[in-house]
């Protein structure tokens, strides 16, 4: 029986003890920075050096291994950051509304270079840097999302409000992600179809995928080192500021 009650503890509820998560993060730390270090050179190193240029866009095409990757963490962020708002709302997980703060300000720089580097992209592409298209707005709107999420987080004294407040929002901000997946197929859009399909073979050379998925495997392991070191910072804050709180009941109540 008692083996069986250790099994069904490893889930969603595995990480709920802080001390536990630590010890966690504190093994696999080193590893994830040797992994996205390894991953994003090798990357850059593949698809600015050795990968041939595209045969209509030239050398123009390389940004699509920072801009690729860096949109579909944004997406995949905002995803993480909805499911650990639902969690804190359904199964008060102590360290869920953690990630969500934390990966918050991780997934609007993704954003911000998403917009940024499909920008760049766009001039040669389109003769201008920005239009009102469907996936480009969507993706704006996503920024403003994650703008928003982060300043309701922080914009009460009591923490309780904010993250409430903020989890909402990111519960009803996640019907922007459908929105933004498919807007290419929904709608007349200048921004070219989706590079990785599961149903359609690739729109792009076999020996440009590889520094691609390279990227986005080193964007995930970013994402977690960064991720580790803001959890840290925020349990210890959320530490710090519970003792601050039983000092000044313990206060109160000797006076």
């Amino acid at each position: 029986m008692a083996r069986k009650t250790k099994k069904s503890g490893i889930g969603i509820h595995f990480f709920a003890n802080p001390a536990r998560f630590l010890r966690f993060a504190k093994k696999i730390f080193p590893w994830v920075t040797i992994i996205a270090v390894a991953c994003i050179v090798a990357a850059l190193v593949l698809g600015l050096a050795v990968v041939p240029p595209d045969y209509r866009q030239g050398d123009a095409y390389r940004i699509i291994f920072i801009h690729v990757p860096s949109s579909w963490m944004a997406l995949m962020i905002y995803v993480i950051i909805a499911l650990s708002s639902a969690a804190g709302f359904i199964w008060r997980h102590p360290l869920a509304d953690l990630v969500a703060k934390s990966s918050a300000p991780i997934g609007a720089c993704f954003t911000f270079i998403s917009l940024v580097t499909g920008s760049l992209w766009g001039e040669p592409m389109w003769g201008t840097w920005w239009v009102w298209d469907a996936r480009v707005t969507s993706m704006l709107v996503l920024f403003f999302l994650y703008l928003g999420y982060i300043a309701l987080n922080s914009a009460y004294d009591d923490p309780t409000k904010g993250v409430r407040a903020s989890a909402i929002l990111a519960l009803v901000g996640i019907v922007n992600i459908p929105i933004i997946k498919f807007s290419v197929d929904w709608w007349n859009t200048l921004h070219q179809p989706a590079t990785i399909s599961k149903l359609d073979p690739p729109s792009m050379d076999s020996s440009m995928i590889a520094p691609l998925l390279l990227m986005v495997v080193g964007f995930i392991a970013f994402y977690l080192v960064v991720l580790i070191i803001r959890l840290r910072s925020e349990i210890a804050a959320r530490r710090i500021r519970n003792l601050r709180l039983a000092q000044v009941g313990n206060q109160g109540a000797s006076g």
